[in-house]
């Protein structure tokens, strides 16, 4: 498997959630999973390889937006062909910026 983030969700079939990683989630940041699982089909969606907390497994990071317009930085894993979420929360203002510009560049040439 390619250490990006293309690779492994191309192959994803759905989500895994269970009582001990969805709560954990929500509790945290206040993310619920249905936001977490909207980010991964919209527009932008910016994902990059974690490598420094991938030791175990491997992670990826990645910035996305809910159906509201919430924008959150997501961790997440695949088990097998499915995403499970182990964090989310709101960018902070780097990553607003950040995923700003990637938004404006994919505007211009939505083939980025």
């Amino acid at each position: 498997m390619a250490d990006d983030g293309a690779s492994p969700l191309a192959d994803a079939t759905g989500f895994d959630w269970d009582d001990g990683n969805a709560p954990k989630v929500v509790d945290r940041h206040g993310v619920e999973p249905g936001e977490c699982e909207q980010a991964f089909f919209r527009e932008p969606f910016v994902v990059s390889y974690d490598s420094g907390h991938s030791r175990l497994e491997r992670r990826w990071r990645a910035l996305g937006q809910t159906a509201a317009g919430r924008r959150v930085l997501l961790v997440f894993t695949m088990r097998g062909t499915l995403i499970r979420v182990l964090a989310a929360r709101e960018m902070n203002r780097k990553e607003r910026r950040h995923y700003a510009e990637i938004s404006a560049r994919t505007e211009s040439d939505p083939h980025l």
